[in-house]
């Protein structure tokens, strides 16, 4: 599947989104939605999708620890159905547990100061989240060769 993927990391106050390179190798941290109503927000990030040309949309879902879904996961598959109203693209789920934690481990190991990393660690998310999902479906091909 050649185009750019997006990765949503979906909160209540901001998502965070990345998009993958055309040939959906590599994820690159893009922005952040800081969010407010959930039909506005729609919108913004549809402008994003319909900017970068993407093919299909990665949402992180927060499941428990359990694996199951919970309240938040809830609130983010509602999200999700609000963004299938204006979104044509085919939006997929991948489970985001830990992803914000890998994020902020990142940006330590980078060298990030503190307040430079509340700016940008749902974007960061977004990115483990799509990362992982590219890399996923990197080894499920190598498995079909």
């Amino acid at each position: 599947m050649e185009g750019r993927l997006i990765g949503l990391d979906i909160g209540e106050a901001r998502t965070g989104v990345a998009v993958s390179d055309e040939l959906g190798m590599i994820a690159t941290a893009l922005d952040t939605v800081h969010m407010s109503e959930p039909s506005e927000d729609a919108l913004a990030i549809k402008k994003i999708v319909d900017e970068q040309r993407a093919i299909l949309i990665v949402a992180g879902i927060p499941l428990n620890q359990h694996g199951k879904i919970g309240p938040q996961a809830e609130k983010v598959l509602a999200f999700i159905d609000e963004l299938k109203k204006v979104i044509d693209v085919e939006i997929v789920t991948q489970d985001e547990r830990f992803s914000t934690q890998a994020a902020y481990r990142a940006l330590v190991s980078a060298n990030i100061k503190s307040k430079k990393r509340k700016k940008v660690i749902d974007k960061a998310a977004a990115q483990q989240i799509l990362q992982l999902y590219l890399d996923r479906q990197a080894n499920i091909r190598k498995r079909e060769i």
